[in-house]
């Protein structure tokens, strides 16, 4: 999807984004499987890949070594980033921090990382789990650089009220909802998890922000998706208004 961000430098136009979320790791999602699903998003050839939690279910730590092991498949022109989700604290979130770390991918743990094109810079921050009270994201505008496109990484979606109010971001990207995981057609989802209820799928504006919700790739409680494919986002980037 070609998406336009007001501050976006025209160095930058046409940068490939590619969004994976929700993993869940376990005896389902397992490691041949995570790494096709890798496989798809390198074909995008994506110059950054964004990553955005639960990458491994809760009490299910026993699978950290299949989603490190399965992360080597990954390549990005500049760089992959991730922030944790709630499932990853339920889990292990040091062992999957380890995970991240070893395939030396950047976890944005309520921090910014820059990324520059001749004399422009597009800023990608990240803020930790606000369902488990780490998310700063004081300390994150307190980084943020006064020029260049912002976009920012959240695993609930909900928290776009809060980011778009300050003024400082072009988009969020988050998961977390799984648009409901299993739902009829034309109607809302029955179930949501909590900060996924107003902007549960797709793209939506916020203020002067966009958020978009990846529908994320693995499942929890019942292992059956209806009306909610799994989904691999790519974003081609354009400047203007």
């Amino acid at each position: 999807m070609q998406l336009k961000l007001p501050h976006l430098a025209s160095e930058f136009n046409n940068y490939r984004i590619v969004q994976v979320s929700d993993l869940h790791t376990d005896k389902f999602m397992t490691e041949r499987r995570l790494r096709r699903i890798f496989h798809l998003v390198n074909q995008q050839k994506p110059d950054l890949i964004a990553m955005t939690g639960d990458f491994v279910t809760e009490y299910q730590q026993k699978f950290i070594p299949h989603f490190q092991n399965s992360l080597k498949v990954l390549k990005s022109k500049d760089k992959t980033v991730a922030v944790l989700g709630n499932h990853d604290y339920l889990a292990n979130p040091q062992g999957i921090r380890e995970a991240l770390r070893a395939n030396n991918i950047l976890e944005l743990r309520n921090r910014v990382y820059s990324i520059k094109r001749d004399n422009s810079i597009l800023n990608i921050a990240g803020i930790d789990d606000v369902l488990m009270g780490t998310a700063r994201l004081d300390l994150v505008l307190k980084q943020l650089p006064p020029g260049g496109a912002a976009i920012i990484l959240v695993h609930e979606p909900d928290f776009a009220d809060i980011n778009a109010a300050t003024g400082k971001f072009d988009l969020q990207l988050s998961g977390h909802s799984h648009a409901g995981q299993v739902r009829l057609p034309f109607f809302k989802p029955p179930v949501l998890p909590t900060l996924s209820k107003k902007y549960y799928e797709g793209l939506n504006r916020v203020g002067n922000m966009n958020v978009y919700t990846n529908r994320g790739i693995g499942m929890t409680s019942l292992h059956i998706r209806f009306g909610s494919r799994p989904e691999i986002t790519v974003f081609d980037l354009v400047a203007g208004q």
